[in-house]
Formats: C-alpha cells, structure tokens, sequence
C-alpha cells in the first residue's frame, strides 16, 4: 500500500467522507484511464499476434500483451525524442491525445491491481532490466522503473555470458515460481542490455471439468491431418455464449473463480484466416458485449499445455518500434548517453489448461438461469485450431492471448 497516496484511496486530508465530489472525480479519471490503456492494450495485443503468426501460420501461438507491453513502457521512460514516440505509439497510443505521464500512472495503476495477492487467482507479473555493468544508470531512471513499474534494474557482466545468462534465468525463475526455468538460451558478448518479462497465472475454472469425462478424441489439424488429444468434456453447462455469423466463428466464455476469465473463439472449418483478419479492439468489443448466458448441451475442450518463446526484437520493427534497436537510439534517459540500444527482447510464455477446478462444490451455485422458455441444445466441440484470450475482468485487460493450433504442442 506504500505505493498509494491518500488521495487516490480518498482521504485527501486524512479524513474519511469529504470531498466526495473530487474523489468521483478521481475516479473518473481513473477509469478512463483504465479504459484508453485496455483499448491500446487489445490494438498492441492483436497487431503483435498477427505479425507473430504471419511468421509461423500453423504454430501454437501464446504470450502475453500486457507483460510485452509494460516492459516497453518501462523501456520508454529512458527514452527520448524519436526512440521514444517510436514506442509509445508502436504501443498504439495517441500521443497527440494522451500524456507520456497519464500513459505511466495508468500502468502503475493497473500494475497494482493485478498484482494484489488472491486466493482465488494468481497472477505475477514483472520486468526487469539486465544493463552491462561499465554502463551507469542514472538514479532518477532506476527510482521511476521501480515506482511506476516495480521494475528492477541490473547490472550483468556481459563479457562473462555463462554467468550473465544464469543471472537472469534465475532471476525469472524465481519470480515465477520456477515456471519459466530458462528464458534466455543465447547472449552475445557485445550485448549491452536485456529487457525481460514475465507473466504466471493460474485460475481455478468456476465450473470445473470432471476428470473422469475427459476422453481420447481427434483434433483436425487442418483438411488432411488430425492428432489424438485429451477432450475435457462437461454437460448442460450454461455460461455466455455467441455465435457470431458474420465472421463465421463461435465464441464461448468460461470464467475462473475471482477475477478473470478466458474467452474462447473458435472459427469455422476454413475460416481461420478471416477471424484473424479481422481482430481488433472493436471485434473483441462486440463479442464481450454479445455474449449471453446459453445453456450448452455439451462442451468438449481439449486438455493442454503449450509454451513459446519470441525474440521480439525481430517483430517489434513491424510494428513500427526500429530506432531503440539501432545505432540511433536515444535512450540517454537510462545513462546519461547516447551509447546504448537494446539488444533483445526476450518473451516466454507458458499455458497450462486442465479440468481442475475448486475443492469445494459452492461454484455450482452460480449456474445462470436460461434467458428463454425453451432450450434450444448446442454442441460446442473445439476439435479443430481455435483462439483464447484471458482476461482480468476487473480491469478489462488482456492478460494472455493464444492460438492452438496442436494441443499435444509443435
């Protein structure tokens, strides 16, 4: 709580019950805030997911927005001039519209929330910056990445890349609780900086598989090729559903105990490539605010667990983030000059979905009521490549995005 100012919990003076007016106020600002960072955040989410699949089109995509994202902003507050706008709008903000700082106190705020300790879903998630050692960070660039960010920066000797490779590896390790166990493979001596991030989350479903329904079925790869998976399986599950026939694809919600929830959509046979056409802040929009509570006959999900790793300094050009990787990155803001560029950006992430859900039955309470007199059975069967995104629903905010290709992985 050290973090948060009086005036933002709404004591401006230390005194409970005045100032209502301002505080609403606050509030308000707050949320728009909240608002203009999720809607960056799902335009930079999905236009990274397009470059990352043009890539590799047949390939188990995951990773998530907002860990990429955070760590370029925390990137940005030592950058300036071009380098900077570069960012902050490869981030798909308007910066003619939206102060550099609103844009930080946004993340700080939205940071702090996720971040808050839950039983119910566990979420972690961090940047931290390796420097090499003969560079001087400047204590004012150090004091806003921790305090914005609760970024950390280091020193690593570059020269010595066994060791420097085994200082960050565990540095990710640990903060993910040993999930993530090797995020970087390779360095270079002439590396002067690395940025990583890292995102863990774990969510119990609110309406849990049972193991014993889980069964052996066929997931099609495409026309041609299908693989053997695990189908997790549930009957008469009622929870919001869409089926959307302009872009010829189904789009299912299941909700975790707490805070989030992971939006499932999967497309037509064949229409794959549409659906992903098509994705933006708008679409992702129109599918939340479409969704109503559907009794579903029979939902079948394959089990999985899929990782990947990216080198995004290839990507990020794409989206139009070139100058911080090239001799005329000024990121003078980290050390006082002008000798420094980034390297790497390394990303990793991993995805584990189960049948397990909560020890104790009182989910099963929260079964909604079918909005309509008959019920009208549908078959939800994801045994072909489909999309999932995550999502904090208190904040709106796109957590992980992904796209399974081949549930028994690459």
């Amino acid at each position: 709580m050290a973090g948060i100012s009086p005036t933002l919990l709404g004591c401006p003076d230390g005194t409970l019950g005045k100032d209502t007016a301002v505080q609403e106020v606050q509030d308000n600002m707050i949320q728009v805030d909240s608002l203009t960072l999720s809607s960056s955040n799902t335009d930079f989410a999905f236009s990274l997911y397009k470059e990352l699949v043009l890539k590799n089109p047949n390939k188990n995509t995951v990773f998530s927005p907002l860990s990429i994202s955070a760590a370029l902003a925390v990137l940005s507050l030592g950058a300036k001039s071009n380098t900077l706008k570069e960012i902050l709008e490869g981030l798909k903000f308007n910066v003619s519209e939206t102060h550099e700082a609103d844009i930080h106190q946004g993340f700080r705020h939205l940071l702090y929330l996720l971040n808050q300790p839950g039983d119910q879903v566990q979420i972690s998630i961090g940047s931290a910056m390796f420097i090499e050692k003969r560079l001087k960070i400047l204590a004012e660039f150090q004091e806003k990445a921790r305090a914005l960010y609760q970024a950390e920066a280091f020193t690593a000797d570059f020269q010595k890349l066994r060791e420097a490779k085994k200082l960050i590896n565990d540095y990710v390790k640990k903060e993910t609780q040993g999930k993530i166990k090797e995020l970087i493979s390779d360095l270079e001596k002439q590396t002067s900086m690395v940025l990583v991030n890292y995102i863990y989350f774990k969510g119990k479903w609110q309406m849990p598989f049972d193991p014993h329904d889980t069964f052996e079925s066929e997931f099609y790869l495409d026309d041609k090729k299908s693989v053997k998976v695990p189908m997790m399986s549930i009957e008469e599950l009622t929870t919001p559903y869409f089926r959307d026939e302009e872009l010829s694809c189904t789009v299912v919600e299941l909700k975790y105990t707490g805070k989030a929830s992971a939006l499932f959509i999967l497309p037509d046979q064949g229409r794959m490539q549409q659906v992903e056409a098509s994705l933006q802040p708008e679409t992702l929009r129109k599918w939340k605010n479409s969704l109503k509570p559907r009794m579903i006959g029979e939902l079948h999900l394959p089990k999985f667990s899929i990782s990947t790793d990216y080198r995004l300094e290839d990507v990020l050009p794409e989206l139009g983030i070139r100058e911080v990787f090239s001799t005329q990155a000024d990121l003078s803001g980290i050390t006082g000059a002008k000798d420094l560029s980034v390297s790497q950006v390394v990303h990793k992430a991993v995805l584990d979905v189960a049948e397990t859900g909560t020890e104790a039955a009182a989910a099963t309470g929260l079964k909604l009521i079918p909005l309509c007199g008959k019920i009208y059975y549908v078959t939800v069967y994801f045994n072909r490549p489909f999309l999932m995104v995550i999502s904090d629903t208190h904040t709106q905010t796109a957590l992980f995005m992904a796209k399974v290709t081949n549930p028994n992985g690459d």
